[in-house]
């Protein structure tokens, strides 16, 4: 139930409770396309064959895919900002659209995590190797996986 962006401090917590998850606060520094886990595996295959870069990727279990993108940033018009409008409640998880987008005001479960189902968040390309790409590049491909297999 504890935050901070200290290094010290988090590796402290780690070093006590490694078994702890990791939640990642999107829309400041990164974004999230969160995609239904078929979707993304058929998305990350035809990237592949164009050379698009797409940057770190986790799977959470066997159900979704999560691409981490550079956060579209502040914009010079407020009212431009949109709220991704998700939460943990199981009502709303199922009724958004397959295709989300975790931008202010949201956040993800990032590896070594683990749902309460028991499902393991893990790296499919981690962030260590992969710089932030840009959302929109990756949008296309993602949206067209996710109509091509009926998420």
């Amino acid at each position: 139930m504890q935050a901070t962006t200290e290094p010290a401090t988090v590796g402290q917590w780690w070093e006590t409770r490694q078994e702890a998850n990791v939640i990642l606060v999107t829309g400041r520094v990164f974004d999230v396309l969160d995609v239904p886990a078929v979707a993304g595996a058929s998305a990350l295959a035809k990237m592949a064959t164009q050379d698009v870069e797409t940057g770190p990727v986790a799977v959470a279990g066997t159900e979704r895919m999560y691409f981490f993108v550079a956060s579209r940033g502040a914009p010079a018009d407020e009212d431009e900002w949109w709220s991704c409008g998700l939460d943990s409640s199981p009502d709303t998880y199922t009724q958004t659209e397959s295709l989300r987008w975790h931008c202010r005001e949201s956040y993800v479960l990032a590896p070594p995590s683990r749902y309460g189902t028991g499902q393991d968040v893990r790296w499919v390309r981690g962030p260590a190797r992969y710089p932030l790409p840009d959302a929109l590049r990756l949008l296309e491909f993602l949206a067209d996986a996710c109509e091509e297999e009926g998420c």
